[in-house]
This record gives C-alpha cells, structure tokens and sequence, in this order.
C-alpha cells in the first residue's frame, strides 16, 4: 500500500529548509482535509493557510519559537468553531440538500435530532467535539502531505487564545486547535532524521476479538 511506505517515511520534521512547495501540492493537502469525514457531515472547522512570511514570523513567539513555524512554507492553522447553534445546523443541511437538489425538509428528522443532541452539550463540550473533528481533517492532510513527498510537523505547543486574538478568530465564531507545519526536511539540520521510526508493535497497539 502506497500510504504505508508514505506514512513510514514521514516523521516530525525538526528543521525545514525554507523552501516554498508547490502551491498544487498545498491545494491537494487542503483538499484531502476538506473531503475528510466529519459527523454528521458538518465539518465544523476551517483552516487558516497561511504562506505570508511577516504573519509567520509574528505567529513565532505565540508559538513558543518552535523554528518549524517560521521555517515552512505554509503553516496550516485549523480552527474549529467555538460552539454548535441551530443557525449553523440549518445552514449546513439547507446547502447540502440543495446541492443535491433535494426538498429542504428531506432532512428534517436528522437535523431536529442533532438540534436535540447538542442542546444538552455545554459550550465546552461543544468545542470538545469541533475540535475532535478538525483532527480528523488534521490526520488526512498529514497523509496526504506524506503521499506527495512533503514534509509536515503537527503542533499543540502555541498559546491558543493569543493565536486566536492575532488572527481576528473570536470574532469568526472559531477556536485555533492544532497547527501543522509543511515544507522540505533540512537533512544537514535536522537531528531526528536518521533515526529508526519507532512505533509499538501491532500485537501490542491491536486487541483482536474473535
């Protein structure tokens, strides 16, 4: 299987080189996470692409100087939205529906259930859950990025509400969750590239029940 030597091959890259990627590859990686699936269809969260060099270099200290940020060549921030209201439901299921071209109340049932659903969250645990489909996006743009070649480093380490202030995403309705950094591997830098991949082994990470 192509993505297993793909996966194999990629690490978290500690050094990149600078080197502006194909803006392409970038959309195919943007593309793999917009088709990734999401309950209910909603996909609750957006990412913020962002190449400009300055934004980059302001984000730094936010992201507590981690080189990568500033050494991409995109830094991918996917910011998942920060409660689920009934509006955005609507808003989701109408669009899909006439997409389809079907009757706006083709769905009816579904989207009272969700409504129903997510009344009983608190705010927090709606964010919980937001957050927790934005990684799912998350995964399929590292696989996808592993696929072509491109390196990535994925990174929690940044002060989220600062993040959040300095890319105006209160006012969005969003809440930054994870970043991911692409670009090329530095192989005279990086001290982490010639080390054997380490991973528990399958009878270990897997409980089969038959």
């Amino acid at each position: 299987m192509k993505l297993l030597g793909a996966l194999n091959w990629r690490y978290a890259t500690k050094q990149m080189t600078g080197e502006k990627l194909d803006q392409a590859d970038v959309d195919q990686i943007l593309e793999a996470a917009r088709l990734a699936p999401t309950s209910a269809g909603l996909q609750p969260f957006h990412i913020i692409s962002i190449s400009n060099q300055a934004l980059k270099q302001q984000i730094a200290p936010i992201a507590l100087h981690q080189p990568q940020i500033t050494q991409s060549s995109h830094l991918l921030v996917f910011a998942a939205w920060d409660t689920i209201t009934n509006e955005q439901i609507d808003q989701r299921y109408n669009t899909m529906n006439a997409e389809r071209n079907l009757p706006l109340d083709t769905t009816m049932d579904v989207v009272q259930n969700l409504k129903d659903l997510f009344a009983g969250f608190t705010t927090e645990q709606q964010h919980h859950h937001t957050a927790k489909q934005a990684h799912i996006g998350f995964a399929m743009a590292i696989a996808a990025a592993a696929e072509l070649g491109i390196d990535t480093t994925p990174m929690e380490g940044f002060d989220k509400d600062g993040l959040d202030d300095f890319l105006g995403l209160k006012e969005k309705g969003l809440k930054s969750v994870v970043l991911l950094a692409l670009g090329r591997r530095n192989a005279e830098q990086d001290w982490l590239i010639g080390l054997k991949k380490f991973r528990i082994p399958r009878e270990e990470f897997v409980r089969d029940l038959n």
